[in-house]
């Protein structure tokens, strides 16, 4: 064993580890200030709540009444599913087309996606608010949408790399037994992708789910908020916040996206992976 590399082993462990720690830091910040009184965490944010600092679930009982949570969690929920999966569908399906199918248009279709990952969102703000109002997509359905054209960029330049890894003669043997365009898509292209299939959709979960400024310019908060818009409604009067109702559900809002991160995280490398094999 060369002792060079075992040094440099080490210290590569040593620096992502605190790299690692310091991105866990503020978590474990929000998650320790949930259980104090509001007047500690101000005073007191990196102070291990005490007996005299500790309220229990209160602060969550409070931030679950004042933001009508659990119905702010339901319309994240449905938009996150809906668009992951209008998302996975139409990308996986343009992607393939793009792969298959060699000519102009095709060209000029992978290079609008790809130049659709480098356009600022800043630069479409004004635009969408106003053709969304228009065509009146400021709802749950409306803003799936919206998702699709956002994330089709990404997914379509990830899902068009695995393609074209994928050997021809496997579609060629699905035709010739019978099978219809669609039914070899579904029946064996798809349960191919599923690597990248499962990437796309942690990626775009996550981004879906943490959103605030897609909806806020979109959706009616009057009757529909996701819950980074239902944190803002702790806010009051003269720049006033109840920290500790916010404390606790920042906590709520993260620890779904958390499990379902932990949980699928072996399949991103190799999803990334597999769609670098070729593009």
């Amino acid at each position: 064993m060369n002792p060079r590399k075992t040094k440099h082993g080490w210290l590569l462990t040593l620096i992502f580890t605190i790299i690692s720690l310091l991105y866990l830091y503020p978590i474990a910040l929000v998650i320790l200030n949930s259980f104090k009184k509001k007047a500690y965490i101000s005073k007191f944010p990196f102070k291990i709540p005490t007996d005299n600092m500790f309220v229990g679930l209160e602060n969550y009982v409070r931030g679950i009444e004042k933001t009508g949570l659990l119905e702010a969690f339901g319309w994240s929920l449905f938009i996150t599913i809906g668009s992951v999966a209008v998302i996975i569908l139409c990308c996986s399906m343009c992607a393939w087309y793009i792969s298959r199918v060699h000519t102009k248009f095709t060209k000029i279709l992978y290079l609008m996606c790809l130049f659709a990952m480098i356009v600022p969102f800043q630069m479409e703000m004004y635009t969408l608010s106003k053709i969304a109002n228009m065509l009146k997509l400021g709802n749950p359905w409306g803003i799936i949408i919206i998702y699709l054209g956002f994330g089709a960029g990404l997914s379509v330049f990830m899902f068009t790399g695995f393609m074209k890894s994928i050997p021809l003669e496997i579609e060629e043997a699905a035709m010739m037994d019978g099978c219809t365009p669609i039914q070899t898509f579904f029946r064996i292209v798809m349960p191919v992708t599923k690597p990248t299939c499962v990437t796309v959709t942690i990626l775009q979960a996550m981004w879906i789910w943490n959103d605030y400024l897609l909806p806020s310019l979109v959706l009616d908060t009057r009757k529909y908020k996701t819950i980074p818009i239902a944190v803002q409604y702790l806010k009051g009067g003269y720049g006033s916040v109840d920290m500790g109702a916010m404390m606790g559900t920042l906590v709520l809002a993260i620890v779904p996206i958390i499990i379902f991160y932990l949980a699928c995280q072996k399949y991103i490398i190799e999803g990334v992976v597999a769609g670098a094999v070729k593009g």
